[in-house]
């Protein structure tokens, strides 16, 4: 594995990039953070509490009968962790698979870690768009997507650097159902979704929990198929 200054190392690049917001840059100035006693990271506590956006917006997502997955799986993964004395017992008595995690070529299985990580991030906002999108046509808002992109850029917690693109998507087609449908993300997903399938695969056949990329991913495959078994 990594050390946490190679770690940052990989997010301090990432930040440089396609991945370039605001989470990436602070996970990469947690990860060098130090105090007296050396790094802090490892000495917090694994678990998080929530002050309920997350919540009310999986709420608002049944409410409105869209698949915001993500942050649904976001706001799940927060509840486990908040089991700690649980799981500290569980990881004595259950077992996982018995191989170890192991990658022949480090930098390319990073590479395939970004692209994963994008994938995963275009399919969160492509959600959040929906569920507005959605709102809007049941309260009869008149929203301006392309607008509100752009003001999240401005300054918030999901500021990121591909919010112009998705300006740009909403100025080519004001009515765009999604933006996975767009030309941009279309691309940006098939040069990205074999590194995506991989990461997820290997963190399965390992162990390791990757929520967030999972369900991205079982969404996307979910929004491109023509039949799914929701008949039976």
């Amino acid at each position: 594995g990594l050390s946490q200054a190679e770690m940052a190392d990989q997010f301090d690049k990432w930040n440089g990039a396609e991945l370039d917001s605001f989470l990436i840059e602070i996970t990469r100035d947690i990860l060098r953070y130090k105090d007296g006693n050396g790094p802090l990271l490892e000495r917090i506590c694994d678990t998080a509490g929530q002050k309920g956006t997350g919540k009310w917006t999986a709420i608002a997502a049944l409410q409105y009968g869209v698949p915001v997955t993500l942050i649904g799986e976001a706001v799940f993964s927060r509840c486990l962790s908040a089991l700690k004395s649980e799981r500290v017992y569980a990881s004595t008595k259950l077992k996982g698979p018995s191989v170890k995690p192991m990658v022949d070529n480090l930098p390319k299985f990073l590479e395939h870690i970004k692209y994963a990580l994008y994938c995963a991030k275009i399919v969160s906002y492509a959600q959040g768009f929906m569920l507005m999108r959605e709102a809007a046509r049941e309260n009869k808002w008149n929203l301006n997507y392309g607008g509100i992109a752009l003001m999240w850029r401005g300054g918030c917690i999901i500021r990121s650097v591909f919010l112009g693109n998705i300006k740009d998507a909403y100025t080519r087609d004001s009515q765009l159902s999604n933006l996975l449908l767009d030309g941009f993300f279309k691309k940006a997903i098939e040069a990205g979704q074999q590194s995506w399938r991989q990461v997820v695969a290997n963190a399965t056949l390992w162990g390791i929990p990757v929520p967030a990329m999972s369900t991205a991913l079982s969404f996307y495959d979910g929004y491109r198929t023509e039949k799914l078994p929701a008949n039976l």
